[in-house]
């Protein structure tokens, strides 16, 4: 089960709202700041942009792939275990924003964890170490240390 925080909206859906919840100033430098990461090959570069512009945990030897996309409004609730691997075009969010709420929650990827590419991870879910996401999964519940999953939806490999 993710672990999300609901806030309930009145009136639009509650994308409208987005700028009621987070600055336009943090969504506009978060989004130039991404996209430098995105586009960079300099792994130590993302690295230092994710802890200190975008306030991300992120340990020791991770590396983010070419074109990773993490969440532009909440980047800070994002933790990153060393010796992890982000495949490429991988997305992390950490909101939702849906018709009559929206919500909120941490990710966690734990150590030496593999993310196939394309891969999408919602908010609220917890990432064991050791784990294995094949490429093209969505990660929508909590993945067990060592584990192998993919698909979506997500099913356990081994």
């Amino acid at each position: 089960m993710r672990k999300t925080d609901r806030y309930p909206v009145e009136g639009p859906n509650a994308l409208w709202q987005i700028y009621h919840t987070v600055s336009k100033w943090k969504a506009i430098r978060n989004f130039v700041f991404i996209q430098i990461t995105r586009y960079s090959p300099s792994l130590r570069m993302k690295n230092w942009i994710y802890r200190h512009i975008l306030g991300m945990t992120v340990g020791e030897h991770t590396a983010f792939a070419l074109m990773v996309m993490v969440d532009v409004f909440f980047p800070e609730k994002i933790h990153i275990g060393n010796n992890t691997i982000i495949g490429y075009n991988t997305t992390i969010l950490a909101h939702e924003y849906l018709t009559k709420e929206y919500r909120l929650g941490d990710v966690h990827i734990g150590s030496h964890v593999m993310v196939g590419a394309n891969t999408t991870i919602l908010p609220g879910v917890t990432i064991g170490d050791y784990a294995i996401i094949g490429a093209g999964s969505v990660v929508h519940k909590d993945v067990a240390a060592h584990s192998f999953v993919a698909g979506n939806p997500l099913q356990t490999i081994r």
